[in-house]
């Protein structure tokens, strides 16, 4: 079989014709139920969720009020990307999302790619959104007096890395009272689980009855998942709506100040959280075949989408901000935290049902998009053909729906959330990419037909270099010390958390008699808490410095050097190469500027993940490629030339 069959494309003609088809046999035909509306409300209520109500916090702790620029900055890069979708989806309105863009503008090997990757965004996107929702649910029963056992409400994982921190961090001399409540609970779910020999059963039971329940409401109808999921954004709207019109009579602008106190480095370190707080618009581009008029309403409902949450997003972060100081948000549930704090019980209460409603809107938007692209990719014969099974009278891919459940509902009884919600972002981030470089690729060639909406035209030939060159200029005039750092690979000081926790007994007891030798303080209760007596410290980045330097352990125990540190950088390098290439393919090409900065933008937030998160997308890329060249390949209908 020839390399260039690796490449081979279908065209936009071949495309509409099979839909045309499957809508004439009737068989294969989806419910054509859906309205800008409804797909604005879809949009919202894939957005609205795990961001507003959990991850909003962390990244107004790191980046103060100044977070609101972060917001902005991925509400355009996701504009850019919803432009070059909503242009895809125009020009291909059916179902399969970036998946099929993908193998109009590419080919079948790169199609094959991010259809793959499109499970890493919406099912472990809904592993990562049915965690959450599990957390917020026990988090509801337990002020209702209603206490499940820690081991039926938390992953494996994260029980069993708690339990290790924890075990350190009481070596150090912390009570088990003084450790974080994460980590109590994760010590308790891990020691009084039910054990067979040294397993310890530790499942997410919450987290799989959400999904069963959202997989039965997918599979029932598209028609009763958007009553459903419009219901459930109304409440939320309005939720969301008596949060700031009631938090707004709270804020102290005194708050506001200082108003970025990490500078930039901390507003761009909750960039992944952020970006999280966005996924989901792009899932509305997979319900192309199932709306009325999907080349207008698909534009449409992705900017109304992401304009909305925007704004709300924004209007949020400044009331909580008011609210309370900065660095007190860095909590699981900042609303409700707020107005706890305030001693405003009643708005806790409802913020907390009204978050399990989110959480479960989220998830219904997302459990509907995988199906959808395993059945576009069984069309194509890339997959089995039961996966393109269309149930006669709920009009929905209904095998591909219960495998989705399946796929969902055994991960998200023992992965952790952290691991599952970098992956997530990284699988969409890849999409993003490729859909706005297939924009790129497409724009000069008269022979694709183009669909009602195309994206405004500016050249981006000089533009981006002199871009480019005011970056240049701002990170040696204005951020000299951390791009020299950043160059030069200087050794990063562990917090005191990290040291802590990697220490053995010995190792412990030694640190402690150094850090009681030089204690000025006036003893206190906590004086035996190795954590508190080095933590003291860290405010003061200079005294800090000072004290780890004579910690009596090895310097691999205080400082990231080395290759153990540049390798996190590793993304980011390829980032910078990948950007001058850019620059010189917008040179010679003259290529669209809209769609050029989602890409960059969208690169540059992969870059800002772990090198871990890179680790294991690259391995889940493998273990696809390993499926299309034992299977797919040779059953792809282009392969047989036989496109139905």
């Amino acid at each position: 079989m020839a390399f260039s069959s690796l490449f081979r494309k279908k065209t936009v003609q071949d495309i509409l014709k099979q839909v045309a088809q499957n809508e004439t046999d009737g068989h294969n035909a989806l419910g054509k139920h859906l309205t800008t509306r409804d797909l604005t409300a879809f949009g919202i209520a894939a957005i609205v969720g795990a961001g507003i109500f959990s991850t909003i916090g962390k990244a107004s702790a790191d980046g103060g009020p100044a977070v609101i620029f972060l917001f902005l900055f991925t509400a355009l890069a996701c504009s850019f990307a919803a432009f070059a979708y909503a242009e895809f989806a125009s020009m291909v309105p059916v179902s399969g999302s970036a998946y099929t863009y993908s193998y109009v503008a590419f080919g079948e090997l790169i199609a094959w790619i991010i259809g793959w990757a499109l499970i890493m965004e919406y099912a472990v996107g809904n592993i990562t959104v049915a965690i959450s929702w599990s957390d917020y649910f026990t988090g509801l029963l337990q002020s209702g007096g209603i206490h499940l056992p820690q081991w039926i409400q938390m992953d494996y994982l994260t029980a069993s890395n708690g339990f290790k921190d924890a075990e350190a961090l009481m070596r150090g001399g912390k009570s088990f009272e003084n450790l974080s409540v994460a980590l109590q609970q994760a010590h308790t779910a891990w020691t009084t689980a039910p054990t067979i020999g040294s397993f310890h059963f530790v499942t997410d039971i919450p987290a799989l009855f959400i999904i069963i329940l959202i997989t039965a409401l997918v599979y029932r109808g598209m028609k009763e998942s958007r009553n459903a999921s419009n219901l459930m954004v109304v409440v939320k709207l309005c939720v969301v709506l008596l949060v700031i019109a009631v938090g707004i009579f709270y804020v102290d602008t005194a708050n506001w100040d200082p108003f970025a106190p990490n500078g930039v480095s901390g507003v761009l370190k909750g960039v992944s959280a952020v970006f999280f707080a966005y996924i989901g618009f792009d899932a509305i581009s997979t319900t192309a075949e199932e709306c009325k008029n999907p080349q207008r309403d698909l534009p449409r409902g992705m900017m109304w989408a992401i304009i909305i949450c925007t704004i709300l997003y924004i209007a949020i972060a400044l009331v909580l901000t008011g609210m309370v100081k900065y660095h007190e948000l860095n909590v699981g549930d900042p609303l409700a935290f707020v107005f706890d704090k305030l001693n405003l019980k009643w708005m806790s209460g409802i913020i907390a049902v009204s978050a399990v409603v989110a959480m479960a809107s989220v998830l219904l938007v997302f459990q509907m998009g995988q199906p959808r692209i395993w059945m576009s990719m069984s069309r194509d014969g890339l997959l089995p053909k039961k996966f393109s099974t269309v149930h006669p009278k709920f009009k929905t891919p209904s095998f591909a729906t219960i495998v989705t459940g399946f796929v969902v509902a055994i991960p998200a009884l023992f992965l952790n959330l952290t691991m599952v919600t970098d992956l997530c972002s990284i699988g969409t981030l890849f999409a993003f990419v490729l859909v706005c470089a297939g924009v790129l690729v497409l724009q000069n060639k008269p022979e694709i037909p183009r669909g009602k909406f195309k994206t405004p035209y500016i050249n981006s030939k000089f533009i981006l270099p002199i871009l480019m060159i005011v970056g240049l200029y701002y990170a040696f005039a204005f951020n000299n010390k951390a791009t020299m750092a950043f160059i030069n690979n200087d050794p990063q000081i562990y917090d005191a958390t990290s040291i802590v926790t990697s220490l053995d007994k010995s190792e412990s007891e030694q640190v402690f008699k150094y850090l009681e030798s030089i204690e000025v303080n006036n003893k206190t209760a906590e004086t035996s808490d190795l954590e508190h007596l080095l933590g003291q410290y860290q405010d003061d980045e200079v005294k800090y410095a000072e004290v780890v330097k004579g910690l009596p352990i090895a310097d691999s125990a205080k400082y990231e050097s080395g290759f153990s540190l540049f390798k996190h950088k590793i993304p980011m390098w390829i980032f910078l190469f990948v950007l001058v290439g850019l620059a010189v393919w917008a040179f010679r090409k003259n290529l669209s500027l809209i769609p050029l900065l989602g890409l960059i933008c969208c690169l540059y937030m992969m870059a800002e993940l772990s090198v871990w998160n890179w680790i294991y997308f690259t391995v889940w890329l493998i273990i696809g490629l390993l499926i299309y060249f034992g299977y797919s390949r040779k059953n792809s209908k282009l392969n047989t030339e036989n496109i139905v």
